[in-house]
Parts: structure tokens; C-alpha cells; sequence
């Protein structure tokens, strides 16, 4: 094991991260730079597994830039993991906890690679139910219908589909969950009426 390994996990103690925290936290110090490059190394391997995970959707993506991809999500799941030491987080070991961070980040990554040649398909599909296709026209505004058969009906990832409108996830997240209601209701009135 690495000095800098060694002295990291000595540091932050599965059962226990508030040393790890204090340290990376800390004034710069050798020892906290230690524990700064050692947690990025950490989040580098996580980023990297999970690219290479998630590979067969990138296809055309050549190793340099799969790379890169790994080295931002690795920074930006740092700044994340710094930012969330007092977020009052369970006790589960640290090296998981931080890691999460970095699949997430490379996940997004992906999925916006992914995407990014590929219209956004806004229209139903032509196998919707005629039920659904009413209760869309019908229940729902403009808005909300683009949103829900974007997530929904064509599996557009939320983040491809907020950058790409420059809005929020949690934004998205309402409109869907408005739709979702107002579909539940128009189909269940339209159900009691038919019996």
C-alpha cells in the first residue's frame, strides 16, 4: 500500500469518517494535500469503472477523451465530496460514500455524451395506446406533454433533457410529477364513464 494510501486510510476509519473529514478540511498541510490527491485517485478509479461500465453507449468515444471524462467527473465529485462533509451523512465508510459522487458524475457524463448528437424526439410514438394519446392532448398543457413523452414515452435521460433546455432537473421532476397526476385522473374519469 502506498504511503499516501497508508496514511489516508489511517486517517479515515471506516467506522468512522470525522478524522478524514477534519483532514481534508483542514489547513494546507503536506498531509492534507496527501489526502486531497489520494481521494481524487479514489474518485478517479470510481469514475473510470463506471465509464467503462457504461462503454457499449459510447461507442465513438476513443480513450483520451473517455479519459477526460473521467478526470471531470473525478474533479467535480471532489468538489461535491467536499462540499457534503457537513452534510451530517451516515456512518458508512467514507471511500463509499465519496465514491457515489463519482459514478454519478460519470454517469451524467456519459449520458450527455450519449446524447449529444441525437435530437430530441418531442412526438409520441406511434404504438401509444389511443387512451394515453387523448388523455395528453386532453389533460395535459403543452408543456407538461413534451416533458412526459420526452422522459417517458422516448427515455430522454432528465439531464440531457434540462441541459438542453436550460432548466433544472427539479423542474423537470414537477412538470413530470404534475403530468403523472393529471393523467391518473383524466384516465381514471375516462374509465368510470366507459363502465
Amino acid at each position: 500500500m502506498p504511503q499516501r494510501a497508508r496514511l489516508l486510510a489511517a486517517q479515515c476509519r471506516p467506522d468512522d469518517a470525522r478524522p478524514c473529514d477534519a483532514l481534508l478540511r483542514g489547513p494546507r498541510t503536506p498531509a492534507r494535500e496527501d489526502a486531497l490527491n489520494e481521494l481524487h485517485a479514489l474518485l478517479l478509479r470510481a469514475a473510470r469503472f463506471e465509464l467503462s461500465r457504461r462503454r457499449g453507449q459510447l461507442p465513438e468515444v476513443g480513450a483520451a477523451e473517455l479519459d477526460q471524462f473521467a478526470v471531470q467527473a473525478a474533479d467535480a465529485a471532489q468538489r461535491a465530496v467536499l462540499r457534503g462533509l457537513d452534510s451530517g451523512r451516515d456512518t458508512r465508510r467514507f471511500s463509499t460514500w465519496a465514491s457515489k459522487y463519482a459514478l454519478i458524475e460519470a454517469g451524467v457524463a456519459a449520458q450527455r455524451r450519449a446524447w449529444r448528437d441525437r435530437k430530441l424526439v418531442l412526438d409520441e410514438r406511434p404504438d401509444t395506446p389511443v387512451d394515453l394519446h387523448r388523455a395528453l392532448r386532453c389533460a395535459l398543457t403543452d408543456h407538461e406533454r413534451q416533458v412526459f413523452v420526452a422522459l417517458m414515452l422516448n427515455e430522454v435521460p432528465i439531464d440531457v433533457l434540462a441541459e438542453r433546455w436550460s432548466t433544472t432537473r427539479g423542474a423537470l421532476y414537477q412538470s413530470l410529477h404534475n403530468a403523472r397526476g393529471k393523467l391518473r385522473t383524466w384516465l381514471a374519469n375516462a374509465a368510470s364513464t366507459r363502465s
